[in-house]
């Protein structure tokens, strides 16, 4: 049994007030949350202090990226060395707003995942079609192809220890979202994907829908057989709409 699974991906937002109110309003909501992961990806800056609220909890801290290299002159960059040692868990791979504006093609990708694994964090892959891809009828095509970008890399056993996100980036941020079947029909195509690998694999990843997920849409998107949970972004920066979906989730 798969168990549910929500991140919450804040990107370029908050201060450190606003940050403190949104922490203390997940915490005094996780109460309502059965049986769900639930973790939250700040930005770099605001890592160490939203560790510090989250002490004791239950919610996992999360990074909204990684470099591919451990240390040296890399202006700018983060670590998964640096994310382990302030208490982070998981990491962003291949967000579809890094894909094509930071350079993160397939081989990038592909880096940052074999980086993250080997310095102790969980990847969250995230895959996904443009608008005029899906219109091509080339979706399947596109993920298969993000899939394999690190699977031909890792090996197959490698998402035994990793979590997928799909993320149609038509519907990211645009209030638009993949209806249900929509969704569904890619997370089946996926798992199946994998099964071709691994059978035992398959059936324990986890595989996230992102993209435009409200608390009104979240329970029905997640009764769906393949999706096990969402990447949130701006529903994650309102605490109780993010609690509604954590709970949906469950």
């Amino acid at each position: 049994m798969r168990k549910p699974f929500v991140a919450g991906n804040w990107k370029m937002n908050g201060s450190r007030a606003s940050i403190k109110t949104l922490v203390s309003g997940i915490l005094n909501g996780m109460g309502r949350v059965n049986n769900v992961e639930v973790v939250v990806c700040p930005p770099f800056v605001y890592i160490s202090e939203v560790a510090q609220l989250l002490e004791g909890s239950t919610v996992a801290l999360g990074s909204q990226d990684v470099a591919k290299e451990e240390s040296g002159a890399h202006t700018g960059k983060i670590s998964v060395s640096m994310l382990t040692d302030v208490g982070c868990k998981y990491a962003i791979i291949g967000h579809s707003e890094r894909r094509p504006y930071y350079l993160d093609r397939d081989e990038v990708v592909a880096e940052k995942f074999i980086a993250a694994q080997k310095g102790g964090v969980i990847p969250i892959l995230c895959v996904g079609e443009l608008l005029e891809e899906r219109e091509a009828g080339q979706t399947e095509a596109v993920v298969e192809e993000q899939l394999q970008g690190v699977v031909a890399r890792t090996g197959i056993k490698a998402l035994e220890n990793a979590v997928i996100a799909y993320e149609p980036v038509w519907a990211i941020g645009t209030g638009k979202t993949a209806s249900p079947a929509q969704a569904q029909e890619v997370h089946a195509f996926i798992r199946n994907w994998v099964r071709k690998e691994d059978a035992n694999i398959a059936d324990k990843v986890r595989i996230l829908y992102g993209g435009s997920v409200k608390a009104a849409n979240a329970k029905e998107l997640f009764s769906q057989t393949d999706i096990d949970g969402g990447l949130i972004g701006g529903a994650s920066l309102a605490a109780d709409e993010f609690i509604n979906i954590c709970a949906a989730a469950g």
